[in-house]
Parts: structure tokens; C-alpha cells; sequence
């Protein structure tokens, strides 16, 4: 997938999503609801099967370390969410605000930055359809509580551009960090996923926790088919071919050591 039409898909839903709420009753979240289930558990499916394997095998540094920074981006989330009050999980606030929720918006453009990191590393299409999907009860979310303020609706929508434009935004970063371009960052580019990863996994299963019924032990049954969907989903990754970078990295590990087994052969010989 190119670069391009990731920047395109990743910023047009949440724009789309966001402007919805002009158009769309905002009472009505069953559908909402439905949509987090299979975006919860897509996420948290592609973050156990690929981007965990990857970050853990693709670098340089210790498995110990790369779990200490997984931790430290579960931990930041949870950080994070006391400043965003749970919008990135499609919460819906009703009450009217004052004034500009300020907080609200850094915490959650910062989050939605953090997201497009991982699209450099391989598994694009999956990843960009998760986040995609990820989106519409956010943008929602946040265009309803950018409504309950006293902002004009230019300054509504200038905000939801602002916000649609940060994933990208933190793929672009993220695709300049891992080429090096940027000093010796690049090194440090296993840990930064990492630290995504974490929040992932704190995005994800908190969504499945939290989405559903209010008694999270009572059964719901369309939520437990939008569940099994994304995971479902998710699968389908391992009938595709894997991504190019992927399989290049994995190569030139082979030819290295290969090139380092016959080195050694022939030193023996010597």
C-alpha cells in the first residue's frame, strides 16, 4: 500500500466520522458500540500476532528491555486517559463544557499521533484498516463534545481536521525515523514501537471490557459476533503475503549469517 493512499484512508475516516455528527442523531450509539467491539478485538489481534513478533525479533534490543517499554506504554496510556476522559474508546460525554476542552484534545491528538507509528514496520493493510475502523467512534466521540462547547462550527471542524491529520502525521514521522534520516534516532526505533504496542494493548482490551452491555459478565450476543469478527479478520493476514520490508530483513539476517557460517568454515580449513 502506498504512502499516499494510507495518509488518504487514515485521515478521511476520521474526518467522515467526525463530521457525522452534524448529520447523525448522537443518542443512538448502539451501532457505535458494535463498531468498537470489532475494533477492539481487530486491534488487539494484529498487535499479537504481528507487531509483538516483529518488534521482538525485527531489532537489536533485549527482550527484557522491549517488554519494559511495552509496559511503559500501557502505563502512558492509562496516564493519558485521565486527561482524554476515554474519547479514543468512543465515550460520548453529554454534559456542556464552558470553555475549550484543551486537555481533551492534546491527550487525543497525541494518541492518534502515536497510532501511525507502527505503519512503517510492516503489515500496512492491516494495520491501516484497524485504525481506520478504530477512528469512527473516536472522530464521533470528539465531534460531539467539540459541539456541547461554545465553539463556532468552522472552529468545530478546524479541530476535527486537526485531529484527522495526526495519525498521518505520525506515520510520516515515523517513516523519516526509521530510515534514519534524523541523526541516530533510527537505532532507537524498536523501542519506540514498543511503547505503541503497550498502547495498543491498553486501547484494545479496554475497549473489550468496556463496550456493551453495562454488566460486562451479562451476555451480548452482537457484541461477542463483532468480536469474533475482527478477529476473524485479523487471520485473514496469514493467507496474504507477507509485507516486502518484512521478508528483506529477514533475508539479509540469512545472508549474514550464511556469510559469517562460511567465514568460520574457512577459517577452520586455514
Amino acid at each position: 500500500m502506498n504512502s499516499f493512499l494510507i495518509i488518504l484512508i487514515l485521515f478521511g475516516s476520521a474526518l467522515i466520522s467526525g463530521l457525522a455528527v452534524f448529520f447523525v442523531k448522537r443518542d443512538n450509539t448502539s451501532f457505535l458500540k458494535l463498531i468498537l467491539s470489532f475494533s477492539g478485538a481487530y486491534l488487539f489481534a494484529i498487535t499479537v500476532l504481528h507487531l509483538i513478533p516483529h518488534v521482538y525479533n525485527g531489532g537489536s534490543t533485549s527482550p527484557e528491555i522491549i517488554g519494559l517499554y511495552i509496559l511503559g506504554g500501557f502505563i502512558f496510556q492509562l496516564l493519558l486517559e485521565q486527561f482524554s476522559q476515554g474519547i479514543e474508546h468512543g465515550h460520548i460525554h453529554h454534559h456542556n463544557y464552558s470553555s475549550f476542552p484543551l486537555g481533551i484534545m492534546i491527550s487525543l491528538c497525541l494518541h492518534a499521533f502515536l497510532e501511525g507509528m507502527p505503519l512503517v514496520a510492516g503489515h500496512q493493510t492491516q494495520l491501516v484498516f484497524g485504525i481506520a475502523v478504530h477512528h469512527i467512534p473516536a472522530a464521533f466521540a470528539l465531534g460531539s463534545l467539540l459541539i456541547s462547547t461554545s465553539l463556532k462550527k468552522q472552529n468545530i471542524i478546524l479541530m476535527l481536521v486537526i485531529f484527522a491529520a495526526m495519525t498521518p502525521l505520525g506515520f510520516m514521522t515515523s517513516n523519516v525515523l526509521s530510515q534514519g534520516q534524523i541523526g541516530d534516532i533510527s537505532q532507537h526505533f524498536d523501542k519506540i514501537m514498543a511503547i505503541v504496542i503497550g498502547i495498543f494493548l491498553h486501547i484494545s482490551t479496554t475497549i473489550l471490557f468496556e463496550s456493551g452491555s453495562a454488566d460486562h459478565h451479562h451476555f451480548n450476543r452482537k457484541k461477542m459476533i463483532a468480536v469474533f469478527l475482527g478477529i476473524a479478520v485479523s487471520l485473514t493476514s496469514f493467507l496474504m503475503p507477507h509485507d516486502h520490508d518484512h521478508g528483506h530483513s529477514h533475508d539479509h539476517h540469512e545472508h549474514h549469517h550464511d556469510h559469517d557460517h562460511g567465514h568460520d568454515h574457512k577459517d577452520h580449513n586455514h
